[in-house]
């Protein structure tokens, strides 16, 4: 069965800054954040009953000699004690449910993102900041909700104490509501510094991140170069630099912290001091001294919420600020519609006159840039001499760049984006590969293909399709070699296989995709001759009577194709078959001679065995 999601639907985020996203948490679960606001109210205000209970005690019971009301004294200060601890379990609990809501909606709004922007998102975002973004930024801003529980409690509290206060002395109360704010301006400066300090210390942390993964994905290369040395230095020097941020980080820290347990300590030894000496005077009672005494140690509870509170805070808007910045990435414009019309009997909806019709049965793609049409049906290659315009190719025909390019007459821009990719599949050479075991990389699941599925997550039909698909792609040996066969959990981008290998999956999970029409980017350039041979001719029965493109200037694979283009400069310039464009085109002949030591080895023998 599929696996449950906290959040099917998160909801739409606000991206208007940071603050305005930590309140889209906050109106995501409404009445859970009003009960935690409530029992952290409760549980704020319980604290400051035990001292009154206390001084009642000591007056009404201790002082008066009355046994019997210093024993009621006790049994209802026992059971506001334990009414204080269900409060603060409860507190707790509903707290901790708060943050847990707000990490897996966060969670689910950046996944969703990412998945939105597509090949987007490695030109805009590196990857150690999104690595840094699901990582701590994510938990950063659920903590920030710790402050509509207790936080507010702690607002509420200061405000009962303050009027507790004033009914024992009006002097008291005001070094209270006076020395508080007190406090807010000696941390205040403090908490900005932190926040200019925090943002300048993540973006640092996020490309040294994102270093340190180049140099693990290429450290066979680098090793093999002799690159190793100079990249660790480099990494070192980075790490230093983010290490001396981070002193300046825990600097600030650290006097925030000295300021969150001294300065309270210090406001409570003044007031104790001045109630004291009212004390001696008669002003105050014993009972009342000890209340004093009680309200005030009281206090350093809530105020000490309201600075971590606020320490929280900083480093919140420090983080939602990134997963803004992160939300607010818009896909490439790749023109036209995005999603598929409502239809009624096979007619688009006159209401998206922007959508047309895709071609019902297979048909021709064409691009008027390069004036390459691809047959329906055929092994089309096409030989580039710019790899970049290969690449322009691919992403005018598979839709990933606005184009006047056509699939059947209809203009390729004018069909729903969805529709476009459930039967276009343009399959890079590097594309990523998704740790898992082999057979999951393989069969890429989504909810389409739960059907595919039975009740005990096992592919019912799909071994035979492995199997064919591991075939065209010469990648048979590859599952043998593996300890657990298909089985075999395989890293992130399968950095335990070889460069040719991981080519070869990449291959057969295009195969098994079985689009309409494959559009296949240099998908042999890793492997060596004996298996690219085997491929280019497997790779043609696989594909038989389905459009398939090879871009690609290799003499294997082109040999092996119903029709060869050559791109030159950005414009087709001659078409046949690879005999005939060895024979009649000489700059094409030069660009595949490139990829072979003789340039004359794909071209027919005459009658003795010799090549002309």
């Amino acid at each position: 069965m599929p696996p449950q999601i906290p959040h099917p639907d998160p909801g739409t985020p606000d991206t208007g800054g940071p603050m305005r996203y930590l309140w889209w948490l906050v109106r995501r679960q409404p009445w859970r954040v009003l009960r935690g606001s409530l029992l952290g109210t409760a549980w704020m205000i319980g604290l400051s009953v035990r001292p009154y209970l206390i001084a009642r005690a000591v007056d009404d019971g201790l002082r008066a000699g009355d046994t019997q009301a210093l024993a009621l004294w006790v049994v209802a200060i026992v059971v506001a004690g334990v009414g204080l601890s269900y409060l603060g379990i409860m507190r707790h609990r509903t707290m901790t449910f708060i943050r847990e809501d707000a990490k897996a909606r966060s969670a689910a709004v950046v996944l969703r993102q990412l998945s939105r922007i597509g090949a987007v998102l490695p030109r805009r975002v590196a990857a150690g900041e999104v690595a840094t973004i699901g990582g701590s930024d994510i938990d950063w801003t659920a903590q920030v909700l710790t402050l509509t529980g207790p936080g507010v409690g702690a607002v509420v509290a200061y405000a009962v104490i303050a009027v507790v206060l004033w009914s024992i002395s009006p002097m008291l109360a005001l070094c209270i509501l006076v020395g508080v704010p007190a406090v807010g301006l000696v941390v205040g400066p403090l908490l900005r510094r932190l926040e200019r300090a925090e943002s300048v210390y993540r973006k640092q942390q996020g490309a040294l991140t994102a270093r340190s993964g180049d140099i693990v994905a290429g450290l066979r290369v680098l090793a093999g170069v002799g690159g190793r040395d100079l990249f660790a230095r480099r990494y070192a020097a980075r790490s230093r630099d983010l290490l001396a941020e981070g002193y300046r980080v825990g600097a600030v820290n650290s006097w925030i912290d000295a300021a969150t347990v001294a300065i309270p300590g210090l406001f409570l030894a003044v007031v104790v001091w001045l109630t004291a000496r009212m004390a001696v005077t008669g002003d105050v009672t014993i009972g009342e001294l000890v209340a004093v005494y009680g309200y005030v140690a009281t206090l350093i509870v809530p105020v000490w919420f309201l600075l971590e509170g606020s320490h929280q805070l900083i480093r919140g808007r420090v983080a939602a600020r990134r997963i803004v910045a992160l939300l607010k990435l818009a896909p490439d414009d790749v023109g036209g519609p995005r999603s598929a019309p409502d239809r009624r009997g096979g007619v688009p909806d006159r209401r998206r006159p922007d959508v047309v019709a895709a071609p019902e049965h297979p048909a021709d793609l064409h691009d008027p840039v390069t004036g390459l049409t691809v047959p329906n049906g055929w092994l089309t290659g096409v030989a580039a001499d710019d790899p970049s315009a290969a690449l322009a190719l691919a992403d005018r025909l598979g839709r990933y760049v606005p184009s006047e390019s056509t699939w059947g007459g209809v203009p390729l821009t004018g069909i729903a984006l969805d529709e476009v990719r459930a039967r276009i599949l343009v399959a890079d050479h590097d594309s990523y590969l998704f740790p898992g075991t082999l057979r999951d990389i393989l069969l890429s699941r989504t909810e389409s293909d739960d059907a595919r599925w039975d009740d005990d997550d096992r592919p019912r039909a799909d071994e035979d399709r492995i199997t064919v698909a591991l075939r065209a792609a010469s990648a048979e040996d590859i599952v043998d070699a593996l300890p657990a066969g298909l089985d075999t959990v395989i890293d992130a981008r399968a950095r335990s296989l070889s460069g040719g290998q991981r080519q070869r999956v990449r291959l057969a999970r295009a195969l098994l995709a079985e689009p309409e029409v494959l559009i296949l980017v240099d998908p042999t350039s890793a492997v060596d001759a004996h298996t690219e041979a085997r491929i280019a001719e497997r790779l043609r029965v696989a594909r038989a009577g389905r459009t398939t493109v090879v871009l690609a200037t290799s003499p294997l694979l082109l040999s092996r194709t119903d029709l060869v283009a050559h791109l030159r400069a950005g414009r087709i310039v001659a078409t046949g078959t690879h005999t005939d464009l060895l024979d009649q085109d000489p700059g094409y002949r030069h660009l595949v001679a490139r990829d072979s030591a003789d340039p004359d080895l794909d071209r027919p023998a005459d009658a003795e065995g010799a090549y002309p």
